[in-house]
This record gives structure tokens, C-alpha cells and sequence, in this order.
């Protein structure tokens, strides 16, 4: 068939078209943490952040806000909206070339879990043998939402979503939503068997002055670097295969060695900032730092520091207490201390110091600003610990009272100071909320104390108002006292009269 000098201009003209090469055009892309049925942090700047095309005009619509930017050479923009009131739900547009619209947006307090296995263990997970956690998981909360690592966007909260999600995040959300009565937003991000330094960039922990020697002893040395990776790739492995259960995205697999560190930071974490968030609730410590030369109270200031200056906020740090349990608790019939240790009579022998240090690093983090340990020592113990709504509780009072200035007291008595009186030694704390107490036996025990020959001896203690009282026949000058210094100790029994058992603690710097 011929075709005519019109039509086969026409059809030339067309094929030439159709052969060019399209235009570059991106659609205006959110990460996957801005989704419908998220949660805004209010009372601060929320960012709202993505990619669309080079020098695009992108604009942002929120409640009454409306936010307009351009992108970058690279394609990459952000607003910030200025801060919001808790409430919602409301819809949030995104309109560039092309228009977003997230439904069901709610504003509230977003807090972000981290750590290991004992933060990614879920609800209906064999590790958790927990009723209380089950009939909560069971119930419909409309006003909390969920996401992680591997989670396509928001979920709310329901007996469909719930089990599924960390145990130990989910009860402490839950409890602050009951306190505060405003919507919650919960974020996992957590990798079972994870060291804290795969958390944090070599930049952080340059940057830290009290990193910076260890830091670059330790980048110096191959094998432990070599050690380093094989931990960190032992600990993806796991996760892959936890992924796989799940029908979840598996996490990113680590670097190998390595001039760097920040595995997870990178591969995990990243992706979350700088999403507006209250705080961190971690739960870490059975892997150590994965830095021989740094110990954990050290490293983990560097990481809160990181943290901060990252997402640009004074980011509030709970954390669960290292090692968990191995303490008595208050009231045996308390479903939290279920499974705790029973009080028990004290050994024969003083323990030695080394069986305490370990203890000691973790009661230290506590000293970084805005940083609050939820107390576990009284609580179920183990590796994994089963009762996790137990542990929710805990850590959600010390928010409440660190973060929200609740009349709440969450810790136990906390050493203060001491001096001598003649022959006795008279002990000071703080956080003697209701006052001092003892529990069980028919006396306060726990503490030893030791003259200059540094030979410790279990002293005979006595309540005195807000102080405790120290003396032994064995030990005429007093010199240093220590209180439930041991991995184990369910034969210390001070607590404060709100339930709360008191922290370990040594006055002496001795090396043994």
C-alpha cells in the first residue's frame, strides 16, 4: 500500500519521536518510613524528606502547614514542618510533578528500638513465655503504629500486627499511650547478636575524645577487625534466617573487613534519619562493644553523642539494665517477678571484685546526659529473658519520669555517699522515693565493707531514715564499702518502699 507525502511525514515524524531517547523523569519518591498510618513526633521540626527530578518544585501540605522546596542537583529534598500538636489522623500531600497523599497520618511520640536479640524477639516467639504480653498483643490499639527494619511503611496496632512485633518495644509503647493518652509511634531497628560498635560510624567514634585512642588502636590491628566481621556476620546470618520465618526483607549483610565501622548503622539504620523521634529505648549488652580497646560505658557515650548529632535532636536514651536479672524482687506475686530470683541467704564468702565489674559498665551509661537505665535486676533472668512485659513496664517508667516529668520513681536507691563514724560507716542514696526498706529475711543484707587491708567482710546493716548504717566486728577503720557486687545476687535485699531494689555499688577503686 502507498502512502501519500502527508501520511509518510507523518509516520516519519513519529518513528523519529518514538526512537529518541525519553526524557529523565522521576516520580517524587518518599522513603519507606513516611507512609499512610505513621506517626509524627510532635513539638519539634518533623522533616518530611525524598527524591524527584533535579531543580523539581516539591511542596508539602499538612494540616494548616503548607512547605515548598527544590530539589537538589542530585534529586534529593526535604521540609520541615514547624511543630505539631499530638492528634489526627489527618492527610499529608506531597505534589511535584506527580502527587502523593498519605492517609491516616497521626501525631504523637515515636521512639525507636534498638540493639539486639532481646529488642527483635517477638511476641508470638517461643523466647517469650509471657500471658500478660499475650492479652495485650491480643487487643486492638488503633492510635499505636509499627514499623522496622524490613517493613514496607505503618501498621496499626492489633492482634494481626502485634504478635509480630518486638515484645519488648511493644509493651513499653503501650504503656506510655496509656500514661500520656496520645497516639504512639514505634520503630525497630535491632539485629540479634550485634556488638554496639556495629552501631555507630568511624566518624562518631573519631570524633569522641574518649573514643579516639581506642578507636585507632583498634583499627590497627587486622585480627580483631577479622573478629569484628565474624561476629557482626554470625549475628546477619541469624537474622537472615529470623527474616526468612517471617516473610520479612532481610537486613543488609555487613561489610567485610574493614577499615570502618557501622555496619548496622549504615545498612539499618540510616534509613531512619532524620525521621523525628522522642527517643531510643536499646537493649544491648550481651556482645559487648566488639571493640576490644573500648568498654561499653565508653563507647556507648560516643553512640548517644552519634545519635544526637545525626538526627539533630537531644535524642532521650533508655536502656535496659546488663546483665538482666539475677537479683530478688520486691513481691514474688507480682506477675513481673514470676520468674525472678528467690531471695536467698548470703554465700559464705564476700564475692570477688571481678564478679561485679562486668555489672558496674552498664549502671555507669546512665551517668550521659539525658540518659535513664530501666532496672532489671530484680526481673526475670537470662540471656533472654521471657517476661518482656515486665521489661516494658520498667523502661516505660524511666521515660516517664526522664523524659515526660512524671511523678513516678524509677529507680531504686542509688548510692550518694558515705563517711565514717568511729567504728561504722553511715551510707547516703538518692531515689529513696517512699524510703528504705528490706525485703525478706528478717534483716538487711548485701552489703561488705573492708578496712585498709582491702579484705572485704559481710557487715551487719541497719536503716537509719534515708541512710544505711555499717558495721563489723572484723573491721575496726572502715575503709570501703560494696553492695550486691556479684553477677548474682538474690541475697541483696535494699529496695525503696515503690518496689524498686537499689543499685549496685562499690566506693573503692581497687583491682581486686
Amino acid at each position: 500500500m502507498q502512502r501519500s507525502g502527508l501520511s509518510v511525514i507523518l509516520w516519519t515524524s513519529g518513528l523519529a519521536l518514538a526512537l529518541l531517547p525519553a526524557r529523565a523523569s522521576a516520580d517524587v519518591k518518599l522513603p519507606l518510613i513516611l507512609s499512610s498510618h505513621m506517626v509524627l513526633q510532635r513539638d519539634v521540626p518533623a522533616p518530611i524528606w525524598g527524591d524527584a527530578n533535579p531543580g523539581e518544585k516539591i511542596t508539602v501540605k499538612f494540616r494548616d502547614q503548607e512547605k515548598s522546596t527544590q530539589a537538589d542537583d542530585k534529586g534529593r529534598w526535604m521540609v520541615k514542618l514547624d511543630p505539631l500538636k499530638a492528634g489526627g489522623p489527618d492527610v499529608l500531600t506531597v505534589r511535584g510533578d506527580n502527587t502523593l497523599t498519605l492517609d491516616d497520618v497521626l501525631v504523637g511520640e515515636v521512639w525507636l528500638g534498638s540493639g539486639q536479640s532481646n529488642m527483635t524477639t517477638h511476641g508470638s516467639s517461643r523466647l517469650v513465655i509471657d500471658p500478660v504480653l499475650g492479652k495485650l498483643m491480643a487487643g486492638s490499639y488503633p492510635k499505636i503504629r509499627l514499623t522496622g527494619v524490613g517493613r514496607k511503611g505503618w501498621v496499626e496496632a492489633g492482634p494481626r500486627t502485634s504478635p509480630g512485633f518486638s515484645a519488648l518495644l511493644f509493651s513499653f509503647g503501650l504503656r506510655l499511650h496509656q500514661e500520656l493518652d496520645v497516639p504512639v509511634g514505634l520503630i525497630v531497628c535491632a539485629a540479634s547478636g550485634s556488638s554496639s560498635g556495629a552501631w555507630l560510624t568511624d566518624a562518631m567514634l573519631l570524633a569522641d575524645p574518649a573514643c579516639r585512642p581506642g578507636t585507632q588502636k583498634f583499627l590497627k590491628t587486622p585480627e580483631e577487625r577479622k573478629k569484628k566481621y565474624e561476629i557482626d556476620l554470625a549475628a546477619w546470618e541469624k537474622a537472615v534466617e529470623r527474616a526468612k520465618t517471617d516473610q520479612k526483607k532481610p537486613p543488609a549483610k555487613p561489610a567485610e573487613p574493614k577499615d570502618s565501622f557501622g555496619g548496622l548503622y549504615h545498612g539499618n539504620l540510616k534509613s531512619f534519619v532524620p525521621f523525628a523521634i522522642r527517643g531510643v529505648l536499646w537493649d544491648q549488652g550481651e556482645a559487648g562493644t566488639g571493640i576490644s580497646t573500648l568498654d561499653q560505658y565508653t563507647l556507648m557515650g560516643a553512640l548517644i553523642r552519634g545519635w544526637r548529632q545525626a538526627w539533630g535532636l537531644d535524642l532521650a536514651f533508655v536502656y535496659i539494665q546488663k546483665p538482666s536479672g539475677h537479683g530478688c524482687a520486691w513481691d514474688d506475686d507480682d506477675p513481673a517477678a514470676k520468674y525472678s530470683d528467690k531471695f536467698a541467704s548470703l554465700p559464705d564468702k564476700v564475692p570477688p571484685l571481678s564478679t561485679g565489674k562486668y555489672r558496674e559498665d552498664y549502671i555507669r551509661i546512665m551517668k550521659h546526659p539525658n540518659t535513664a537505665m530501666a532496672i532489671s535486676s530484680d526481673l526475670c533472668p537470662g540471656l533472654h529473658p521471657v517476661n518482656r512485659s515486665g521489661y516494658g513496664v520498667r523502661a516505660s517508667k524511666a521515660a516517664l519520669g526522664l523524659v515526660y516529668g512524671k511523678k513516678v520513681e524509677y529507680y531504686g536507691p542509688i548510692y550518694q555517699g558515705h563517711k565514717i563514724e568511729g567504728n561504722k560507716m553511715r551510707v547516703t542514696f538518692t531515689h529513696v522515693g517512699q524510703g528504705l526498706a528490706h525485703k525478706h529475711g528478717d534483716k538487711l543484707q548485701g552489703f561488705a565493707i573492708a578496712g585498709a587491708d582491702k579484705k572485704f567482710v559481710w557487715a551487719d546493716a541497719v536503716i537509719d531514715g534515708d541512710t544505711v548504717v555499717l558495721s563489723s566486728a572484723l573491721v575496726s577503720e572502715p575503709v570501703a564499702v560494696r553492695y550486691a557486687w556479684s553477677l548474682t545476687h538474690p541475697w541483696a535485699n535494699l529496695f525503696n518502699r515503690d518496689g524498686l531494689p537499689a543499685l549496685a555499688f562499690r566506693t573503692d577503686t581497687w583491682e581486686k
